[in-house]
């Protein structure tokens, strides 16, 4: 099952995504220009392989709901975030908000 809502945040409206797949989940929250997401991020993929698209994403690890995605701290992000202001430690909803 795929799921869609809208969460505000800042008075920004940003889209959070969460699929259902067997014994596990991925969870978005995207804006125009970034998104954090789950474990299930590569951040290494997209810092080296795709760098010319210099993707702005955060990873959090551990977390099984789009509430706790908003509340972690990032186990990584990509260059490009780095550029944003946005670091590994920093919250999911406070990075979301330096991709505005």
């Amino acid at each position: 099952m795929i799921n869609m809502i809208p969460i505000i945040l800042d008075n920004h409206t940003f889209l959070a995504i969460s699929v259902r797949l067997p014994k596990t989940n991925l969870l978005a929250v995207a804006s125009e220009k970034g998104y954090i997401m789950c474990g299930a991020l590569d951040v290494g993929l997209l810092n080296d392989k795709l760098r010319d698209r210099k993707i702005l994403a955060g990873r959090a690890t551990g977390v099984k709901s789009i509430e706790e995605l908003l509340e972690a701290p990032h186990e990584s992000v990509t260059w490009e975030a780095v550029e944003k202001g946005i670091h590994p430690g920093m919250i999911g909803k406070e990075a979301l908000i330096k991709m505005i």
